[in-house]
């Protein structure tokens, strides 16, 4: 049974800020300030080879900040019902994943750099990794 029932309208783009500096821009990631939860693991996904897509799953609890650290990439967010594209392209603004969602990532430009701040540490049983199994769980 599904403890919540997060839709993609409950996905929001985060301003992380942007510090300007004549010598490079700094954007700071900070637990407890512009971080919606604590962050447990970080990872990113680059190299990745032109028409390939990433991601393919659900969380049943996981929440991840997903950002565009360099190039672009879409983010493809389905709650059963409804879809949402949200393009990437900044390396301060990050796009802010509730639990319960099925996402892809599609589109990388070349050299792309998409990094992702996850709520929790990496548990296989926390994956939902086909789409049937997917719509089961949300209805």
């Amino acid at each position: 049974m599904l403890q919540n029932k997060h839709t993609v309208f409950d996905c929001a783009i985060i301003d992380l800020h942007k510090i300007h500096n004549d010598a490079g821009n700094i954007t700071v990631v900070e637990n407890g300030f512009n971080a919606p939860f604590g962050v447990k693991r970080i990872y990113y996904l680059y190299d990745v080879p032109g028409g390939e897509e990433r991601g393919g799953h659900a969380h049943y609890q996981l929440e991840q900040l997903i950002i565009a650290a360099s190039g672009s990439f879409d983010v493809v967010l389905d709650d059963g019902t409804n879809k949402k594209k949200v393009s990437l392209n900044r390396p301060n603004m990050a796009l802010h994943i509730v639990p319960g969602l099925w996402r892809e990532i599609v589109n990388f430009s070349s050299g792309s750099i998409c990094l992702v701040l996850a709520s929790h540490r990496y548990d296989e049983k926390d994956y939902i990794r086909t789409y049937d199994k997917f719509l089961k769980y949300r209805t």
